[in-house]
């Protein structure tokens, strides 16, 4: 079944046999992997139908997994996904609220997702933060590009202290890639560390393209981790490479690397993202590391 008819890709049968060969090789209860959605019905629709307008404009962004809710979470559990999450985030005012609810209910009915939550800078969110926390919130989500907002703004300082000190980790999508905003980019980021040095960030995508930057980032802050969404796949490379000669910076911050996918929003085979890694040739030491250990390390 599809929520939107056009671009899923077929059921590979094989697929999920494949992804767990590769666990099982490496000798892994599954994978973690940080970085999915899951949204209200109407929104997720919507983000799908942001990357079909992408693919009109530039490269071909087909969704792979643009399957139903139920579909798409037996998909990831038979490729052996022991925990995920339901990124949310908001593009105005008074809609990161509603979405924490509906991810609590999610979670509350999922429980190999990760309780998941957002905010966007408004007044409410110095109270709809710690509620989100108390409630079991693990892990956040900030989306830079698609909200529109200086993570520098105001508005946003008692959100940052809060989450600093609950160490509640942030995945924030701050890279200027697959199209730049306004405050995209490592500076708002690193001012935003300034401030607050022992917040714990997981950047997205590496910081594509700004990869060089936001590995120092990285190393300057012992509490910021990096997820590997969508970086060194073949979509990706062709577009935005990353650079080789910082591999072995990507090797020496191997416990924080994370495993992300994207899943379901990915142009490709989730079995290819993980394949991109093996590539890299940094060892399995490196590969258990990222695919599971890491953020069983950080999640507990």
């Amino acid at each position: 079944m599809c929520d939107v008819d056009g671009s899923a890709l077929p059921a590979d049968p094989g697929e999920a046999r494949a992804v767990r060969a590769i666990i099982d090789d490496l000798g892994l209860p599954g994978i973690v992997d940080v970085h999915t959605h899951f949204m209200p019905q109407q929104v997720m629709r919507k983000v799908w139908g942001y990357f079909d307008r992408v693919g009109e404009r530039g490269a071909p962004w087909p969704i792979t997994y643009r399957h139903d809710e139920q579909v798409r979470l037996d998909t990831l559990r038979g490729f052996g996904v022991q925990t995920f999450s339901s990124l949310v985030y908001p593009h105005k005012p008074e809609m990161a609220q509603w979405l924490n609810g509906w991810a609590a209910e999610f979670a509350a009915r999922t429980p190999d997702c990760l309780h998941s939550a957002t905010f966007y800078p408004e007044p409410s969110a110095a109270d709809y933060v710690p509620a989100a926390i108390a409630s079991g919130a693990r892990i956040f989500k900030s989306h830079i590009q698609v909200g529109g907002y200086d993570p520098r703004d105001p508005l946003l300082e008692p959100v940052w202290s809060t989450l600093e000190q609950a160490q509640v980790p942030v995945v924030i999508h701050a890279g200027s890639g697959p199209e730049p905003g306004p405050f995209t980019g490592p500076e708002p980021v690193a001012e935003v560390l300034r401030r607050h040095p022992d917040l714990v960030l997981i950047i997205a995508h590496m910081g594509v393209p700004e990869y060089r930057e936001f590995l120092d980032i990285a190393e300057r802050h012992p509490s910021v981790r990096m997820d590997t969404t969508m970086v060194f796949t073949d979509f990706t490379e062709v577009m935005d490479p990353f650079p080789r000669g910082e591999l072995p910076r990507l090797r020496d911050l191997g416990d924080r690397i994370l495993f992300g996918s994207d899943f379901p929003n990915i142009p490709y085979r989730y079995r290819h993202a993980i394949e991109s890694l093996i590539d890299l040739d940094l060892g399995d030491e490196w590969l258990s590391g990222v695919l599971h250990g890491n953020a069983r390390a950080l999640f507990g």
